[in-house]
C-alpha cells in the first residue's frame, strides 16, 4: 500500500507506505512528484513508513527506473524525510544521504510526524516563490 497524504505545502510530496507496494501505486507517487516539479523549482518529500513489507516485481523495477532518470535531476529535490520507527530503515536513510549529498535526508520517529511534515516544507533562503517569504518586505 502507498497512499498520497495532503500537506499544506505545494512543493512537498507527502505519502505512506506499507505492506505490499505495487507498480500502480508506486506510479501515483511519480506523478506527484513530477506535477510537483511541474510547479515549483525545488521539491521536497516526506515518506512514511510502517511494516512495509515488500514491493512487487513491477514496482520494484518501476522504483529503480525512476530513481535513475531522477540522477541528473536531483538539484531540484531539496529535502526527504523518512518518518518511521523501523531501525533499518533509518540505516538506508543514513545510506542514501551518503551517496546522494545534494539531498538532505532526515529520519523522524512515527511520534515526530508534525516535526518531519514542517521540515520538508521549510526552503532555502532565496528559494521561496514571493520575495516576502525570503524576508523582503521592500525599500
Amino acid at each position: 500500500m502507498l497512499d498520497l497524504i495532503t500537506h499544506s505545502a505545494g512543493h512537498v510530496v507527502a505519502m505512506k507506505a506499507g505492506g505490499v507496494v505495487t507498480a500502480s501505486e508506486l506510479q501515483r507517487a511519480i506523478d506527484a512528484i513530477e506535477a510537483a516539479k511541474q510547479n515549483h523549482p525545488l521539491v521536497s518529500m516526506v515518506v512514511e513508513i510502517d511494516n512495509l513489507r515488500w514491493m512487487t516485481l513491477g514496482a520494484l523495477l518501476k522504483d529503480v527506473g525512476y530513481g535513475l532518470t531522477q540522477l541528473g535531476d536531483l538539484k531540484r529535490y531539496h529535502r526527504v524525510a523518512v518518518v518511521t520507527d523501523q531501525a533499518w530503515l533509518k540505516h538506508v536513510a543514513h545510506l542514501e544521504e551518503r551517496l546522494f549529498r545534494a539531498l538532505e535526508i532526515q529520519t523522524f520517529a512515527k511520534r515526530d510526524h508534525a516535526a518531519a511534515m514542517a521540515w520538508a516544507a521549510e526552503l532555502p533562503r532565496g528559494a521561496h516563490e514571493s520575495p516576502e517569504e525570503d524576508g523582503y518586505h521592500g525599500a
